[in-house]
């Protein structure tokens, strides 16, 4: 079972420093976020070998958002040693929606490699 690791702003850096990294950003009061969170749970293992998950909740990391530009919740971002290369955005995201984003982002990645 992959762990999904729980990003803090002292942590931020080095967790995602490196390798294939999908972000949760997220929040206790946000509705939409706690829907998806068993989901982000269930992708971090079935995708463990492609990349590693990493919870970040805004609340306790404001000044990690404001770097990333995290304006919104739920947002998740697809980082390549530790640069953006994909984000998704929306107040209403779907499981389904999330794996055809993270599925396009990672083929895109897999293309620019080749």
């Amino acid at each position: 079972m992959a762990a999904v690791s729980e990003a803090t702003r002292e942590n931020f850096d080095e967790l995602v420093e490196s390798g294939t990294t999908l972000v949760d950003v997220w929040g206790p009061d946000c509705q939409p976020c706690l829907a998806l969170e068993p989901h982000v749970v269930k992708l971090a293992d079935a995708r463990a070998d492609q990349l590693k998950v990493v919870k970040l909740e805004a609340p306790k990391a404001r000044r990690v958002c404001i770097k990333l530009g995290v304006h919104g919740l739920p947002t998740f971002l697809l980082l390549q040693d530790g640069e953006e290369v994909a984000r998704l955005s929306a107040s209403t995201i779907s499981p389904r929606e999330l794996n055809d984003w993270l599925d396009k982002s990672l083929e895109e990645m897999r293309e620019e490699v080749s």
